[in-house]
């Protein structure tokens, strides 16, 4: 694994996603208890704060890959974030 780990997609990722992308949407697919649980599991697990993880989030939400990788979540996400948009 390089320094650009994260940045490219891992040969053979499925979809062209990798690891740390496929990571971000089983995390947000994940239901959570408690307040904070969230949160807690990105840092743990993904070593990101709340910020850099909705920003990764946010633009894997706009990626193809993503939509075939896991296309309910990333739907239900979409809408949510059009939904939050038209709010404004």
């Amino acid at each position: 694994m390089g320094a650009d780990e994260g940045t490219a997609p891992e040969p053979g990722a499925p979809g062209g996603l990798d690891e740390r992308d496929r990571a971000v949407l089983e995390l947000e697919g994940r239901s959570w208890r408690t307040a904070g649980a969230k949160e807690r599991a990105v840092r743990e697990e993904l070593g990101l704060s709340s910020t850099r993880y909705y920003q990764l989030l946010n633009t894997l939400l706009d990626r193809p890959e993503a939509l075939a990788h896991a296309p309910v979540l990333v739907n239900r996400l979409r809408r949510i974030r059009d939904a939050r948009r038209a709010a404004r």
